[in-house]
This record gives C-alpha cells, structure tokens and sequence, in this order.
C-alpha cells in the first residue's frame, strides 16, 4: 500500500507544524518539570507576547481547538435565553456540531439574510445585524446578545477596518458584544496590513478566537478577551469544557515561536500569496469559473463535475459542501509553489 504525501488544497489543517513552533515545543519538552495547568513558564510568555501584540492588557486562555475557544467564549458573553447573530455561513452555524447552543445551555443562533452581494461573500452587513436585532422586542423571542463575525470569512474575503467599526457600532447601539471568531485572522491581518489591535479591540470586538493550528502550530487556539471583565469566570468554563490542559506549556510553547519574530504574519503571508498564484492559474483556465478573487488563502471556483470527479480520481483533496456549488482549495502556510501547479497542470489536462 503506498500513501500519497504530496500537498493538498482540502484544509490548511493538513499543514504540519512549521519548525519555529516544533523548535518551541521542544524545548519545552526538554525544560524539565514545569508547573502544571498553565502555571508554567511557556504560558507567561506567550500570553505577554500576545498582549504586546495587540497593545492592550488582555486575559488570554489557550483551548485545543476553534470549535472550543468559540463555543466557550460566545457562552461567557450569554445565557441561555439570549441569541447570537451570525452569517449564514459561519464556522458557529455550519461548523461546530451545535456547540455554542451546548456550552451556553441553549443560546440560539439567530441567521442572517443570505442573498445581498456581502452575505455572498461570506459577510454581515451592519443592516443585516440592525433588522435582525429590531424584528422582534417581546418577551417571546430570544434576546439578541451576542454578534459574531468570522475574520478571514468562511469564503475567503476580509472584513475591512471600516466594515468592522461599522458592525461595531451597531451592535454597540443596541448593546451587543462582538466576537470575532479568528480561526484564520493571521490571513486577515496580512492582507489589510494593518496591526492586530486595529482590527480587533479598536474596531470594538469584544473577544477575539485567535487560531493558530491553521497556521503552523501542532494545536491550540487562543481566546483573547480584550476586557477583563467579559473573562469573569472563564478559567472555570474552560475547566469544566475538558479544555484545560494539564501541560499546557505543550500548547503555550508552539505560540512563542508563532509569535516571535512575527512567523505568524510571515505564515499567512505566504498562504495568501499561494492562494493568488493558484487564482491567477485558474483565471487562464478553459472551463473554470472563479467565483470571485481571494483575500486570504481560500480559491473558490466552479468547475464541471466531470472534471471534479476527475481531479478526486487524480487523488486531488478539495471541499464543495462550503462554496455553494463550488470548489473550495485552501492554501497553507508550507504550500509549495510547484504544489500549485501540479494542481492547475491536472485541472487543465482533465478540462483539455
């Protein structure tokens, strides 16, 4: 039996760890004794890091996974009579198993319109939040509490600093708290260019699910609270949730070398740049229709179903079920260039 190990387009989860954060992880391992649960060294440091990174003194929680740090962090913003407003498409909605329904002890998730060119696009839309919060007042309908955006979207398009503020606002308005779940923000943040804090905390998020297994780390996701007081009580939820690593240094230590000299940034860069080389290669593509241009490391394209099964017959890993009819490849931190074009040189032989 032969395995095939070349570089797929299915999930940037198939990623390894990139060597800064292998090198972190082991030299933890080879600290010796630590203290335990987050007491230790590794977990200082990396949660000082991520506080210069966004220039504010925030509570972060390292979790094992996105699915946990969202659950967990929209259930520390409800009770179980309040909503969480989100996109048709968001990783909460379509993603996450029920989740953040299970974690809050009943939260509804409240979707938002799904036809305008935004939500097409993966986004909400201030107006969006604004007819979903005012549509029903009475005692009858569960309280809007909570508005959730996803940043990079699930369709691989970036919520400006502006469209942020905008969300921001409202939800402010009608005194919602924003989460922002970041399962690939380092993306976000490479393609606007911006600093981590102007798109966060600045543009009014609430908390952000900062994730880093997309982006070279072995596993872990950090939930970072930009006020204190959202975190009340949080360290129990965790504990209480399975999440609570007993050696946390070996999910702290990877973020050190995510973070030193901003790899992470670097990583994500990367990503993007090969997602729009592999744009770019199927805009000269006979028979493949891009859906519209990348902002982060996701290529949306449709494509004839022949030619679909016969890119999965070629042993091509790629999704459909997120794009609508549509083909989703996803470019990773170690995407090779030539990994790019083994993909277009095949699509283009099945499609000649």
């Amino acid at each position: 039996m032969t395995t095939d190990t070349r570089q797929q387009f299915a999930s940037d989860n198939y990623a390894g760890a990139c060597p800064e954060a292998m090198h972190w992880l082991q030299t933890a391992n080879a600290s010796g004794h630590e203290p335990a649960y987050g007491e230790d060294r590794w977990t200082q440091r990396s949660t000082d890091m991520l506080r210069k990174l966004f220039d504010i003194d925030c509570d972060v929680y390292y979790v094992f996974n996105g699915t946990a740090a969202n659950s967990l962090a929209l259930a520390s913003l409800c009770q179980s009579y309040h909503s969480v407003i989100c996109s048709p498409v968001a990783h909460i909605e379509t993603d996450e198993c029920g989740g953040p329904e299970f974690f809050s002890n009943g939260s509804k998730l409240l979707v938002a319109e799904s036809q305008s060119d935004a939500a097409r696009l993966g986004k909400l839309t201030p107006e969006a939040v604004s007819t979903l919060v005012t549509k029903r007042r009475d005692i009858h309908y569960p309280r809007p509490k909570v508005v959730s955006i996803t940043q990079a979207t699930e369709m691989g398009t970036v919520y400006s600093v502006d469209e942020v503020r905008a969300i921001a606002w409202v939800a402010q308005k009608h005194d919602l708290k924003l989460h922002m779940d970041g399962a690939r923000f380092a993306n976000a943040v490479a393609h606007l260019g911006c600093s981590p804090a102007d798109i966060t905390w600045r543009a009014g998020v609430d908390v952000l699910c900062f994730g880093g297994t997309k982006n070279g780390l072995p596993i872990g996701e950090a939930v970072v609270f930009f006020d204190r007081k959202q975190s009340e009580d949080f360290a129990w939820r965790v504990k209480q949730a399975g999440q609570l690593a007993s050696k946390m240094r070996f999910i702290s230590a990877p973020w050190v070398g995510l973070l030193e000299n901003d790899v992470w940034l670097r990583n994500a860069s990367h990503a993007n740049a090969m997602a729009q080389r592999l744009y770019s290669g199927l805009q000269r593509t006979a028979g493949v229709q891009t859906l519209h241009a990348p902002q982060a490391n996701g290529v949306f394209a449709q494509q004839p179903p022949a030619a679909v099964d016969a890119l999965h017959a070629r042993g091509w890993k790629f999704y459909q079920f997120i794009a609508g009819g549509g083909c989703r490849f996803m470019c990773a931190w170690d995407t090779t260039e030539a990994s790019v074009d083994a993909l277009l040189a095949d699509m283009q032989a099945v499609l000649g």
